[in-house]
């Protein structure tokens, strides 16, 4: 959008979708609590300020969801949505899953992982041309997600596009809440009745037999509703994501080739390429939230019962956070990383999301040491909670 336009800022708008960074940096210098009219939210834009919004759940509240719409819509959320919850609750469920979600337990993950990957690109192997998203990064979350519930690979495809459709919005459009489409778990309802009766080594054998301590004070189990809604939440995050970041990382890998060879020539940059490609095109640019009360920011104030999106695609590219910010350098040293949130809600899959990306990147520059994109044939979807590739057809060599 040219600089001389008057500031304006929309996530359903289809003019930020490819290059939404030069409205970014206005946004921080010019507004950086800025207000929507049309759709009736604040945003904020800088590092410091989500910094200090983000862990605030007392006045800020995932209580009514995470995504924009939601916020305003005013839905209930269903009970065990561990990410639109706040404490004490949130706390309680998060629990169970940080148990799943051990630093012990998603290292020895790498060896299916790798597997997974290996079985992925070998059969690309000598063409000359594929699409990332459909071969890669289409396949591969979905099929690690789906080894830790437990779900027969003939069987994934199905929840994977579920899940995608739930957020998509048509140009311009609004994700479709009705019936509570985005959280419906009607999907693995068959597989949690038969996981109950055949205990096995995957995730909802763990949720299903696990014991804890619930808000009054009972020892017991999960309901089987109740997993049905962690499995969901799990399924959704761990397929959206992780298969954005490595669309991410073919196309922002073939636009700086000279950083793609440092990688070739010296894998162990990889892991933090990972944490690059992560600031520097998030998968998640935008997180939501409700204003429970009335908050200050920037001399100005912020009603309770606003709508409050923290723009973290920004705040990545925050100038007084990262020195030239827009130059995409694989040896850049991070440090705390926004783009998994922050606080109580700090992302349980973030972990999962490294290691599938590090061990996808490995595996790929092993192969394809070089690849140019037909960009004529990309595609790029943004909704109000995740950015990524729909389509990013690759040349070889």
């Amino acid at each position: 959008m040219p600089t001389d336009e008057a500031l304006y800022w929309d996530p359903y708008d289809p003019r930020f979708t490819n290059d939404p960074y030069p409205t970014y940096r206005r946004l921080r210098e010019e507004a950086p609590l800025y207000y929507n009219e049309k759709h009736d939210f604040y945003a904020v834009s800088r590092y410091e300020d989500i910094e200090r919004g983000l862990p605030d759940w007392r006045t800020f509240s995932s209580a009514r969801g995470g995504i924009l719409e939601m916020v305003k819509s005013g839905i209930e959320m269903p009970p065990g949505t561990l990410i639109f919850e706040d404490p004490e609750i949130h706390d309680l469920h998060r629990r169970l899953l940080v148990r799943v979600f051990t630093p012990r337990r998603i290292a020895e993950l790498e060896p299916q992982v790798r597997d997974y990957c290996v079985r992925t690109l070998d059969p690309l192997v000598g063409a000359t041309e594929f699409d990332l998203i459909r071969e890669v990064s289409a396949e591969l979350p979905m099929r690690v997600i789906g080894m830790l519930l437990g779900i027969p690979e003939a069987d994934q495809e199905a929840i994977r596009d579920s899940a995608d459709e739930s957020l998509r919005t048509e140009v311009g459009g609004q994700m479709d809440l009705q019936d509570m489409a985005i959280m419906s778990s009607e999907l693995f309802r068959d597989y949690i009745e038969w996981r109950a009766k055949n205990p096995s080594d995957d995730l909802m054998t763990v949720l299903l037999n696990t014991e804890f301590e619930d808000e009054d004070g009972t020892t017991r189990t999960l309901t089987h509703d109740e997993a049905l809604t962690y499995t969901t939440v799990v399924a959704g995050a761990g397929n959206e994501t992780t298969g954005r970041l490595i669309g991410w990382l073919g196309s922002v890998l073939a636009q700086h080739p000279d950083q793609r060879r440092a990688l070739v020539d010296d894998p162990s940059l990889i892991p933090g390429a990972i944490e690059e490609v992560l600031r520097y095109e998030p998968p998640g640019p935008f997180i939501a939230r409700y204003v429970t009360k009335d908050v200050e920011y920037h001399g100005q104030t912020v009603p309770e019962g606003s709508a409050m999106m923290f723009m973290v695609g920004a705040a990545n590219r925050d100038e007084n956070r990262y020195p030239d910010p827009d130059r995409f350098d694989v040896r850049r040293k991070i440090g705390q990383q926004l783009t998994f949130g922050l606080g109580v809600h700090y992302c349980l899959g973030a972990a999962l999301a490294r290691l599938e990306g590090r061990v996808a990147l490995e595996e790929i520059l092993k192969r394809f040491p070089k690849w140019d994109v037909k960009w004529d044939g990309a595609k790029l979807a943004q909704t109000s909670t995740v950015r990524g590739w729909e389509t990013l057809p690759l040349t070889i060599g």
